[in-house]
């Protein structure tokens, strides 16, 4: 009987960690490798890329929760409006896994990762977010008159609240105003795109800038 003599390669070595659950260091360069695929997957609408990182996850012991975590986070982040269940989806899937634990809870893990996985994608949401921060920082400003609060002693007397118009008294419960402080009135934060239900989004704002 003869002895298997084993060259011990870089490729070897790397299929045998990937076998091995236990190479999975919660806190290593492999567990933000695969976390990074797994959300990359989500965002990229490839969703047996992503249920198989998940499987992954799973079979090296990974917290439930830090990954009902990640999947809300990429619902929000990259799906965002145009799929707004998407959120609602990835929020019920990380209430269901810390009441119910596993095994159940990769079964709920996986729809929720296949849903936001196969949802129509924008990150206008986010942009959105960003480009005010931004506004945030760069610009002093001041609540315009008509929308300051009026409802206190001598508020009326400084021009709070006067002038303003309440959207529901108008046709379609809109009507045109400024909202946006005077330094950047014309600002545009949001921008929907036309996937999904951004789409109903972005028909509605056009409609209503028109008039």
């Amino acid at each position: 009987e003869t002895e298997e003599t084993v060259i011990i390669t870089d490729d070897l070595v790397t299929e045998r960690l990937q076998q091995n659950p236990l190479a999975y260091d919660k806190d290593g360069e492999m567990h933000y490798d695969i976390i990074s695929a797994f959300i990359k997957s989500m965002r990229g609408s490839d969703p047996d890329a992503a249920v198989f990182y998940l499987a992954k996850m799973l079979y090296a012991g990974e917290d439930v929760k830090f990954i009902a975590r990640r999947i809300m986070i990429c619902a929000a982040e990259d799906v965002g409006n145009a799929d707004p269940m998407a959120l609602t989806v990835a929020v019920s899937a990380a209430q269901a896994v810390e009441r119910i634990g596993m095994p159940e809870s990769q079964i709920i893990l996986s729809q929720a990762v296949t849903y936001v996985a196969c949802a129509p994608k924008s990150n206008s949401a986010v942009n959105a977010i960003f480009a005010a921060n931004e506004a945030v920082r760069n610009y002093q400003t001041s609540v315009p008159a008509h929308l300051r609060d009026a409802h206190y002693k001598g508020a009326k007397k400084l021009g709070h609240g006067t002038d303003y118009k309440y959207a529901h008294d108008y046709p379609d419960h809109y009507v045109k105003q400024q909202y946006l402080p005077d330094e950047i009135k014309n600002a545009r934060f949001y921008e929907p795109g036309i996937l999904g239900y951004e789409k109903t989004i972005t028909e509605y704002l056009q409609k209503i800038r028109k008039e």
